[in-house]
């Protein structure tokens, strides 16, 4: 069985993590454990793009040397990963040296081929963007803001013969309408690609940037940031490697809708193609967190610090609230007002409420042992079929990277558990001595269990360290396989439970 080899794009070591890295990593996150839940071999990789101007005059700036803030911007992104419980396999550095390698190697074979020409530029550059651009990229006559300032240049530079590959993708595009996501998102590179394409610089003068990889037929030049950052994919795959055809291609590729056209659907694509190399399977490309409508970030003053609020409600709240709240693919708003009033609503009401009075209930009247199930009458056919039904669509919406509609599903389950019990009334039917009602006591905690352990699976790639602490109080190890762990069986029934825990304190 291949290896399903998953990648983030790799984050701009010019700044510290916001809300859209830590979106990024999470869903990416909850693929790879999804997959491994299914049962398939997993590799998971993120990491750092750490050369280019930016980092070059930050460091300047510092008084420091490139790599020693880049050595700091790692660490903070990998606490950010550890504090997020993201499960990644790989770390990839471009400045290590299994990547420079990689780089290197593929620039001389498209040299040697005649992919790579040199040949003078007269133009525009934006040092924010590190890219050269065209009149057609003007918006009204105006740069747009995201190029900052934009000055002329007139400079020699070597160039990859992009152009020459823009109808084989449009073709490639048209013949493989899955490979972006979501579909319109593929529609907006088919639109990108009526326009003609030029031929892209790879390269950057030392005597303007010197922080990064030489080119290997001409060391005074630099690698263009672009053409460094996108090979991390099958440098970290082990490119040259005997296990290299284990992993590549990629099966997915995780990013942000604002670096889709061209660097992963133009530029990826194509380097690949001029490389002999195979394409990915498909690219999946997520929306903005915005704040009253508009794109939170670094330049405009508006981020969150997702460690701040990880720190203070735990992980998995923060999991579930960007994994519940963005529907992938499109634009979500974030508030703090909107984040507790799902970790009250959802997290604390539905699931804690019903976890602690569950243990709370079965301690007190069945001395914390799970009952056997002697009922499967109205309520119980009722419950169970709603599981199915739910395990059907939420699993459907899991495998189609949809983990909103998905946890809506799941959700919407829990609050079936609870309407369960006001139907039952476990509370009233302990004061009662009569066998019926003793025994439908018994059959509503047994039936109760049994939803919660299933609910609780479907919870695990989500919400990790929640999904082991319910399962601990169930006396179960933490779910490992959904093709065993999804059948409504009873299979607690006679074992002891925990004692009750506050899953979600209101005073934090």
């Amino acid at each position: 069985m291949k290896t399903f080899y998953l990648t983030t794009a790799i984050d701009y070591a010019n700044g510290s993590p916001h809300l859209g890295h830590a979106y990024e990593k999470v869903l990416a996150d909850v693929i790879a454990r999804s997959k491994r839940l299914l049962g398939s071999p997993v590799r998971f990789v993120t990491g750092l793009d750490e050369h280019g101007q930016k980092v070059q005059q930050g460091a300047e700036a510092e008084g420091i040397d490139p790599i020693q803030r880049c050595d700091r911007v790692a660490e903070e992104f990998e606490s950010m990963l550890r504090l997020l419980d993201i499960s990644n396999d790989d770390y990839i550095r471009t400045t290590q040296e299994r990547h420079k390698k990689v780089v290197a190697h593929l620039l001389q074979e498209l040299h040697d081929r005649g992919e790579i020409y040199e040949a003078e530029y007269q133009g525009y550059y934006s040092t924010r963007a590190e890219q050269f651009l065209q009149e057609k990229d003007k918006v009204n006559g105006e740069w747009p803001e995201i190029f900052g300032e934009v000055t002329q240049i007139t400079e020699r530079n070597y160039f990859f013969r992009l152009s020459k590959y823009r109808d084989w993708l449009v073709s490639h595009l048209e013949e493989n309408p899955g490979f972006i996501e979501p579909a319109h998102r593929q529609n907006q590179v088919l639109e990108f690609l009526k326009e003609p394409l030029n031929d892209l610089c790879i390269s950057r003068p030392k005597d303007r940037l010197n922080w990064g990889i030489p080119l290997p037929f001409d060391t005074d030049y630099v690698t263009y940031v672009w053409f460094d950052a996108l090979v991390n994919y099958v440098s970290a795959a082990g490119f040259g490697d005997p296990g290299f055809e284990q992993l590549w291609p990629a099966d997915l590729h995780v990013i942000g809708k604002d670096i889709l056209a061209p660097p992963h659907a133009v530029y990826w694509p194509i380097m690949l193609k001029a490389s002999n190399l195979p394409l990915p399977a498909r690219i999946l490309a997520h929306g903005w967190w915005t704040s009253s409508g508009a794109k939170m970030s670094k330049s405009t003053g508006e981020t969150v610090d997702p460690l701040s609020l990880a720190e203070r409600y735990g992980s998995d709240p923060f999991r579930y609230f960007v994994m519940r709240e963005m529907k992938v693919g499109n634009d979500a708003e974030f508030s703090l007002e909107r984040f507790e009033s799902r970790y009250r609503a959802d997290l604390g009401n539905d699931l804690g409420n019903l976890v602690s009075r569950l243990l709370h209930m079965s301690a007190t009247y069945e001395e914390g042992v799970t009952p056997e199930v002697g009922l499967n009458e109205g309520p119980e056919k009722k419950i169970g079929l709603l599981w199915e039904s739910t395990k059907e669509e939420a699993l459907k919406f899991f495998l189609e990277y949809q983990f909103s509609q998905g946890l809506e599903r799941v959700f919407s389950f829990i609050r079936g558990i609870n309407k369960y019990a006001d139907e039952r009334t476990p509370w009233k039917l302990a004061k009662s001595e009569a066998p019926e009602d003793r025994q439908a006591l018994r059959t509503c905690l047994g039936t109760m269990i049994e939803a919660l352990r299933l609910a609780n699976a479907l919870l695990a790639p989500v919400m990790p360290s929640v999904h082991a602490s319910i399962n601990d109080r169930l006396g179960l190890e933490p779910c490992c396989s959904w093709k065993e762990d999804l059948s409504w069986d009873h299979r607690l029934s006679g074992k002891k439970l925990g004692e009750k825990t506050i899953l979600f304190p209101r005073d934090v």
